[in-house]
């Protein structure tokens, strides 16, 4: 259960088998290399809502939300998603979970606070570089699948190029504002996970120790720099 609450909670490790298992088994070679992504022929509309999607993401420095996320059992989990770009991400489960994840910059923590166990990554390892990179492209590693458009939603599907059967990302936004609402991930077994965004703030001001990994002390739930 954590692990999938992990995945779908990172962009990136949704795509990326590595953060889901134990670290010794990230470190191992994959059995088969999968072939690439075919590429995809969008429309002019199309390319230009990606073009819109790309804008958006670049925009964004600071961002802070509460999260509802479904898992494909149904089970609900809520917490609290703070973004720092370049580079940096936290979120933060609401009790009785104690488990949070953490971008540094450099690596991706991930603290099991029921076993009180850390396990990390590079981030360029991970997709989850994708949204903290300095510069978002929805091209190269990425490829782009399907744009989806109903009355106020945009949708937008995409997978890891190199290995598409890995899993597939799907963005949601609201379409006036302009505004990421949730995403959906659809893994490799079939399963969807979907994470909300409940009342997204931008602009907002953190403590960068908040963005650096701290065990956290028994009988705390999170560990923060002070």
């Amino acid at each position: 259960m954590l692990r999938r609450l992990f995945r779908s909670l990172f962009p990136g490790a949704l795509l990326s088998a590595a953060l889901l298992a134990p670290l010794p088994a990230m470190l191992a070679p994959s059995a088969a290399v999968a072939a690439p992504a075919a590429p995809v022929s969008l429309s002019a509309q199309d390319q230009a809502v990606v073009a819109k999607v790309e804008e958006y993401l670049n925009g964004i420095t600071t961002l802070q939300s509460k999260f509802l996320q479904v898992a494909p059992n149904g089970r609900q989990a809520t917490g609290t998603f703070y973004l720092w770009r370049p580079g940096r991400m936290r979120l933060e489960y609401d009790r009785p979970l104690k488990d949070f994840i953490v971008a540094d910059g450099s690596f991706v923590f991930y603290w099991d606070g029921e076993m009180r166990q850390q396990s990390s990554a590079p981030i360029g390892s991970t997709l989850a570089d994708f949204i903290l990179r300095k510069n978002i492209r929805l091209s190269g590693d990425v490829t782009v699948t399907e744009v989806f458009q109903a009355p106020g939603v945009i949708e937008v599907s995409l997978l890891e190029t190199k290995d598409p059967g890995k899993g597939t990302l799907t963005l949601v936004f609201e379409d006036r504002p302009f505004q990421l609402r949730k995403w959906r991930v659809l893994d490799a077994q079939g399963m969807t996970t979907e994470v909300a965004l409940l009342n997204p703030r931008t602009d907002v001001t953190f403590d960068r120790e908040m963005f650096y990994f701290k065990e956290p002390a028994r009988g705390s739930d999170f560990g923060r720099g002070n």
